[in-house]
């Protein structure tokens, strides 16, 4: 087995991995006091832009199998977040959130920003737009590299 030395070119390297891992594991964190789950949660974060999408769209948009985004769907539709409907003409379901789903994800959406709010605070003297730009930077030039 190759030591880290071999592997990462510098520190830095392997504690960005580091640090990326941790961010991963905390999207499993589950507030006590949400009323969604992160998949419910997510699909209502993508269709809280007002256009109802197939569940193809909804899989593309959340980077997961169609089968996995139908289960999601459908446990959200179980618990009355979405609804799905047919659009004349066309073959594919649509799906788009409840009022309850609304409200239910306006509610996990404060409780959010509220930490995100302490957690601003808290990271003082950090300054959050930079730390935005920095995010959206290192995104973008990840998804330019690609899987090689």
């Amino acid at each position: 087995m190759e030591s880290d030395e071999e592997i990462w070119p510098s520190t830095v390297h392997r504690d960005v991995v580091e640090e990326l891992l941790r961010m991963r594991r905390r999207r499993y964190e589950v507030d006590p006091q949400a009323i969604l789950d992160s998949s419910a949660f997510q699909i209502l974060w993508l269709l809280s832009d007002g256009r109802a999408r197939t569940l193809r769209e909804l899989s593309v948009d959340l980077d997961l199998e169609q089968s996995t985004v139908n289960r999601q769907v459908n446990a959200a539709m179980k618990r009355g977040f979405v609804e799905r409907f047919q659009i004349p003409e066309c073959v594919s379901w649509m799906h788009r959130p409840t009022v309850e789903g609304n409200e239910a994800f306006n509610h996990d959406g404060r409780r959010r920003a509220d930490r995100l709010n302490r957690v601003f605070a808290d990271l003082a003297p950090g300054d959050p737009e930079s730390l935005l730009r920095q995010l959206r930077a290192f995104n973008d030039a990840y998804e330019r590299q690609g899987a090689r």
